[in-house]
Order: structure tokens, then sequence, then C-alpha cells
């Protein structure tokens, strides 16, 4: 099989193509011996035959015959149940139909009632899109499926709400507009049969727990207008389904999760991105990759004033063949730990954009996740280059993908993909969601995407049309994914992470009610529906604050506007950065991020040209930036406070001491430091006017006594840098047991805390009220720390390093650290809580 490059004569655009098999043997041979590989492991995941059942006798035939075949055992039994009227969660692999389990019931009730309405609900454009385009291709006369979000034009949402009998939509369109304009749909919500919601496993934390009370709005208003519908949530393969789906609708669910779609050979690599040598590079070397390891909150902005280009090409007369690698160079994370003296591995980035290169030179079709929007471009730019470099014109095979982008972008990328003039494509997370990608041969993923579900989510991208895929985990430099690619059993094998949320979050309740009470009245019997005696409360001290007014009839909103409610919980709304000579806008940032990455004086990336914010506006939500290209990079600094308010629960563990409750968090941007790029040399601190944030939220805690410190060989004079080399580590590996991110929680230590008297680790939830991590923390603590420890004992480094007990978002400058000794207190913290909770 050849690839024909468009544009290019034949006699250099011919790529032989290569299967995943041999597309990762050509990979593996990058190393000069087995023992520097940088594959740590290949999981072979064998192939499964599918099993069909006959159509269920309810299922008119015009349905059957518009699919043309019959439905796997799963599709049929969850169908089956949403028919009768049980809410029903399906849990299955990616690609195993779950889309057919829902559209069976939804259409077939469509067809016997012509009044019937359906609402589906997805947690993305992109995949709401792909379902519309699944609706109209069966041609089922009558259904009118439509979009309504917010690419949805607003002469289009008018015929809408007035037509359509399959309306495709998002929670947030929901929140914001469906339900506070619910007397105009009140025609469609009467007859509501059905409520799909797609993806569930992807509501949690925060977001999902002001999902589940929007989802027990749209009940409420429902039943006021006289429909009770059920409802059909469709899930990746998740710890507990059912229960998970019962917190977000507030409902009894029941869980079919025996998958009998049939599913290809799967070959599942984890790569460790190579040791780099500790040699310092040029400026402009660094400035070619630094738009690409910033994460989007971790407060460090770096400047590129360059364009991107190869470390390594070919000349453009060389023949191409499918065993050749292209290397595109070296990130600024690999260059600013180098210019710092400190060993570290090459970017995830950087080694992701090879791969991704690779590929195209394999011609086999692939798929790169990447955690952030500007990683993503970055990854397709420096792909694109080392292609042209090699073959003038190959890198238009390559193309970035992700939010932020115009609706007709999207579509056309889309489009390119699946007809196959895009061999290759760098995505953020917004094509994992269920987009039918027919025909994809090999995804790689640049860094742990934070939970199992969306390992195997992503992973199942290719191969989705029954053949061998290939999927490939590029470790970043982090102690999460550095444990991951040395303990392959924390991955395979073992069932994914339960769905966290928390609907009782006050944070997250009382807005909501304010919502509900805005819509309608909030009567005594809605309070059950919010949570009882949770709702109760928070109803009462909404009414003495005044934002509502109880009457007779029930508790009214006493405002003019709606509730100003954020279901991401980013804390206000996005910082706008405007470029002060063209009033241009440039971006936005979220509240909780903006003092780190938009203070006075901050260098600001926007496209791979480079700003400097003159002026941070908080009351208006506006940094102001003018281009320019310094040869600095900025760090802010920040120092944070913590107090325990209340202790929920605890474990007595003797010296050891585990503990759960509420805490206030304090944290106040103060400076910024100034490092000279190529050398890291740091120009001057320079201090900051901020106001400090204030957060009341959850956190886990665990103290130790100096006796017993003093016992595990951690003199006093070490324990500041125990304490926060083992907190760095703690948070970094939270995620493996919560779904949660490491950019969603936060951490404190200390030698001597005021509230518990003793040396002191804390690590709280990142959003009012907390997102549910804490607690999941507090109730695997020992399996959480035994990992923690495992990750700093096993990296090869002598002092710490970003893989094991250095971060990204240290306020400190990660100083002071001490690996060896943080070791040591893990030890000691875990062998008595494990005597204590045997």
């Amino acid at each position: 099989m050849t690839t024909t490059v468009p544009g290019i004569p034949a006699a250099r655009g011919a790529i032989d193509a290569l299967g995943p098999a041999e597309l990762l043997h050509r990979l593996r041979a990058r190393g000069s011996s087995a023992e520097d590989s940088p594959i740590t492991h290949i999981e072979h995941v064998a192939s499964r035959a599918g099993r069909t059942v006959p159509w269920p006798p309810w299922v008119q035939e015009p349905l059957r015959d518009a699919y043309g075949f019959q439905p796997w055992e799963h599709q049929a039994t969850a169908a089956s149940l949403a028919h009768a009227g049980q809410h029903v969660v399906l849990a299955t692999g990616t690609a195993s139909g779950k889309s057919l389990a829902y559209q069976m019931p939804a259409l077939s009730r469509l067809l016997d009632d012509p009044r019937a309405t359906v609402l589906y609900l997805s947690p993305a454009k992109a995949l709401a899109a792909d379902q519309l385009r699944a609706l109209i291709r069966l041609g089922i006369d009558g259904v009118r499926p439509a979009t309504y979000d917010g690419d949805t034009p607003r002469e289009e949402r008018e015929w809408v709400r007035q037509h359509s009998r399959f309306v495709l939509t998002n929670p947030d369109m929901l929140h914001h507009a469906l339900l506070p304009g619910h007397a105009r749909w009140a025609p469609f919500l009467r007859r509501l049969a059905y409520v799909v919601i797609d993806e569930c496993h992807s509501y949690r934390g925060v977001f999902g727990s002001h999902v589940a009370h929007v989802l027990r709005r749209l009940r409420r208003l429902a039943a006021q207008y006289g429909s009770s519908p059920t409802f059909i949530l469709a899930s990746a393969t998740s710890g507990d389904p059912a229960d998970a789906a019962a917190r977000l609708t507030g409902l009894p669910v029941t869980a079919v999760t025996e998958d009998a779609s049939p599913r290809g050979a799967v070959t599942f690599a984890l790569w460790e991105p190579p040791l780099l040598p500790p040699a310092v590079e040029t400026v402009e070397q660094l400035a070619e990759a630094a738009a690409g390891a910033q994460s989007p909150r971790s407060g460090q902005t770096l400047h590129s004033g360059q364009s991107l280009h190869s470390g390594q090409s070919l000349h453009s007369g060389q023949s191409l063949h499918s065993g050749q690698s292209l290397h595109c160079g070296r990130s600024d994370a690999d260059l600013l730990a180098d210019a710092a003296g400190t060993r570290t591995r090459r970017s995830a980035l950087s080694e992701t954009a090879d791969l991704l290169a690779d590929a195209v030179v394999a011609g086999t079709r692939t798929l790169a996740f990447v955690r952030s929007r500007r990683g993503a471009e970055v990854v397709a730019a420096m792909a694109r280059r080392s292609l042209d470099e090699a073959v003038p014109g190959l890198g238009d095979r390559v193309a970035a993908y992700r939010a932020g982008y115009l609706k007709e972008d999207r579509r056309a990328i889309e489009q390119a993909l699946l007809s196959g003039d895009l061999l290759a494509l760098a995505s953020t997370n917004a094509l994992e969601l269920g987009v039918d990608l027919v025909g994809l041969d090999a995804v790689l993923i640049c860094g742990y995407p934070g939970t199992r579900a969306s390992l195997w989510q992503q992973a199942g991208r290719a191969g989705r049309a029954g053949g061998e895929a290939l999927a490939v985990l590029v470790a970043r430099d982090d102690p999460l994914d550095t444990y991951l690619v040395h303990h392959p059993e924390a991955l395979f094998g073992r069932p994914v992470e339960a769905t966290v949320l928390d609907p009782t979050n006050p944070y997250v309740l009382g807005p909501q009610l304010c919502c509900a009470a805005a819509e309608a009245p909030l009567r005594p019997a809605d309070l059950s529906l919010f949570g009882a005696e949770a709702a109760r409360e928070a109803v009462e001290a909404l009414t003495r604050s005044g934002a509502l007014r109880k009457r007779p009839t029930g508790w009214y909103w006493t405002h003019q506007g709606r509730p100003d409610v954020d279901l991401r919980g980013t804390g206000g709304a996005p910082v706008a950065v405007v470029e002060s000579a063209t009033g241009r806008l440039l971006g936005t940032v979220d509240q909780g991020s903006s003092h780190a990455m938009l203070h006075p004086g901050a260098v600001y990336l926007h496209q791979g040209t480079s700003h400097v914010v003159d002026d941070l506006d908080l009351d208006e939500s506006v940094a102001l930036v003018h281009a320019e290209e310094p040869e600095w990079s900025t760090h802010a600094r920040d120092v944070t406070d913590l107090s325990v308010v209340a202790v929920r629960e605890y474990v007595d563990a003797g010296p050891v001491g585990l503990f759960l409750g509420d805490v206030d968090v304090t944290s106040q941007v103060v400076s910024y430091q100034r490092r000279r790029l190529g050398s890291g040399e740091v120009i001057d601190t320079r201090p900051l006017d901020l106001p400090p944030r204030e957060l009341r939220t959850v956190a886990v805690w665990f103290t130790i006594s100096p006796r017993e410190l003093q016992t595990a060989g951690v003199p006093q004079a070490d324990i500041p840098g125990a304490l926060h080399a083992a907190e760095h580590a703690a948070i970094g590996l939270l995620p493996l047991i919560a779904t949660c991110d490491r950019w969603d929680i936060g951490g404190l230590s200390t030698a001597n805390h005021a509230d518990t008297e003793c040396p002191t680790v804390f690590v709280y939830d990142g959003h009012p009220g907390g997102a549910g991590f804490a607690e999941r923390a507090y109730g695997t603590a020992t399996e959480w720390l035994r990992a923690t420890r495992e990750a700093i004992a096993s990296c090869g480094c002598t002092t710490g390093c970003p893989s094991c007990v250095q971060s990204p978002k240290c306020g400190n400058g990660n100083n002071p650290l001490d690996k060896e000794k943080a070791i040591s207190v893990l030890d000691a913290v875990q062998a008595a809580l494990t005597a204590a909770r045997p």
C-alpha cells in the first residue's frame, strides 16, 4: 500500500505505508541497544470476537432497515431496559457502539409517538456534530435532529425550538439558555421522552457536581410540564458506573457493563524519553520550543520570538523510506533544566513530535493527544517543519486540532482526516470523546491524561474498524508519568477509577439553587431533589443573605438578572489578554491562573510571538500587553498560608496522624524572577502588589512527631526539605487514585504548623468547597503514599528532579528539597498507618 502526497511528484511523494506492528518495530530501533530503548513495556491486548443478537421485537422495521445489521448483545440489553422505562448506563469500551444503544429506544419512541421529543447532551461540540451526522444518515422521517450550541446561528435557534424532535446540545447551553428560557421550550419539555447523557464519565469534580444539579433542574421543570423522561447514559469503562450515574442524575440507574463488541488487537507501548546530556543549548534552540512545555496553569511563561525549526533534518533530495526517523529538536523544559545543571529527560512534546513525523514517513494514519492547546499547536508545527525539511510539502499532511478554532475550520480538519488528506493530527482531548474517526492506525498520548478511563478512551481512537492498532504513552518528566512507565501493573489489568463528584458541595449547591429559583419558585418538596438536608440548610443561608425570599408558595430569586454561575468552576470570568496598541484580543486566561501568568512584567506567549504585560486590571478582567522579545523568561513566586477550620475524620496512628477536614487557604503572588534565556541565570527578583486570594476547601493531611522523624533519620535541619519533597511527589501521584489532575490540587508543607503543632504535609482541593479529591486521598492513603514512596525511590537521580520531587508549579522555586529524607518520612508514615489501618 502506498500513500501519495498531494502536490508532490510521485517519485518523491509516495510513501510505503506500514502497519502498527511494523511502525512499532521501526520506532523501538531508535535505541542502539535494548538497554537504552525508550520503550519500558509493551502490552499486547488480544483481539475479541463480537456477539450479535436479534433485534428486540419493539424496534420498528424502518429502523432495522436503516441500520442494516444486527445489534451487539450489550446494545440490545441496554436499549431494552430503557424501552421498559428503566434509567440505564452503558459502560463499555471505546468503539463498542454505545450510540446504537440509545438510538434504538429514542428513535423507536419518536416513530411510535409523532409528538415525543429527545434531548441529547454531550461534553464536546465535535461529538454532538458527529452524532448529528449519524442521525441524518439514517434518514428517519419526522425526527428532524438538530444541534443547539454556541455554533448555532441565532436565526436557526427558533427553528430548533419549534420543530426539532431530537435536540443535541451540551450542559452549558442547557444551563445558560434552555432552562432559563424554559417557557419557550415548553412544548419540547412537555413531550420529553428520553434524556441521553453521552460520555458521562467526563462529568467529574466541580464540573460534574454542577452538571448533576443542572440535570436535577431539568427533571424539576420537565415534571412541572408533565413529563418524566427516562435517562440513558453512555460511559467509558469506569469503576462502579451505576453509582456514578445515580449521583449524577439523582435517580436509580441500572448498569450494563459486559462488552459484546468485536475488538482488534492492540499493542500498547510505554515510552520514556531519553536522558539528556548536561549541556547548555543556544538561545535559538531554547526559543524554538518555548511555546510547548508551558502548562496553562503553571505560572511560568516562556519567551519565543523564533520560529520552530528542526534539530536534525534531511536534505529534500534524499529518498524517503518508512524506517527513517525525523528529530524535531528539544523543548524549553529540557533546555532550561540543562542550563541550570540538572539532568533531565527530553520533553514529551519533542518526543511526540518526532514520533508523529516518523508515523507520517511510515504512511501510518496517526492521532497524537496533547494535554494543552499550545502543546498541540507546537507538536504539529515541529512535525510539519521536520517533514518539510525532508520533503517539501510533506508537512501539509499534519495539522493541529483544538477547541477555540472556528466551526468551519474544525469541520474541515475532521473531514480531511477522515478522507485521508491528512495523515496525522495533534489534538487536545477535543477528539477524545466519541468522534468516529475510522481508519486510524496509531495513537500517541503525550503525557498521562490523568485517568485510566481517559487513557483507554484515547487509545481506542485507533483501530476503530476492528483492525490492529498501536498506542504509545509518551511519559512527561514528572513523578506520575515516570511511575506509570515503570509500573505497568498500575495501568494494565486494573479497573478504571470511579468518577468523583460531590453535589452537596455548598459552593456548588447554593448557586445552583439560586438558578433553580430564578427558573421557577423553589417549593419545599423540591428540596429532596437537590439533596434534602443539605439543600434545606443552603436555602436557609441564601434566605438570610437576601439572595432568596421566602413566601407562602416557596422561595423566590430576589434579583433582576439571572444568577451568574460558571459550570466549570474556574473562579470567575476569564481575563482577556488585549494588545494595547491595536485593541486586538489575543486570548483569555482563567482567573485562577491570571495572577501568575498575567502579572505586570510577565512574558506572555501567543502563537509564537511574545508579549510583555503592561497592566492587569482584575476588576475589569483585562490584561494589556505589548509585543516584545526580551532575553528572559518570567517565573511568578507566591506565598501560601493554610489554617484548619474543622476536622471531619482522623486516624490516630501513634506518632503519625492522618486527617480529613475543611481548611482556609490564602495565597498571594508576591514577586517574579526574570531568568536569562539559555543559561537560566536569575537576573533579578521584582516585587508585585497583587491581592491575596482566599479559598475555603477540603484537605487531607498527615502529621508526624519530631521524635519519630529523628528516629527515622531525619534531623531537625532536614525536615523542611524532606516534607517539601514528599508533598510535591504526593501531589504528583494523587491522580493515580483519584480522577483529578495535579493542577486541580495544591499543597503545603511545614516543619511546625500552628494548628497541628507538628511537622505537617497538607494536600488540598483547588476548588471552593472541594471537589472530592481529598476525600478519595484520605480513603486510599496507604496505597497513595506507597506509590509516592516508590516513585521517589525508583527514580535514578541523586538529589531530585522533575521525575520525582520537583514540581512545575512550585511557588518556592523547588527549594528546599531533600529526596532521600522524603523517602524516610514516607516510610515512617506508611508504617504507622499500616499498623493502624491494616
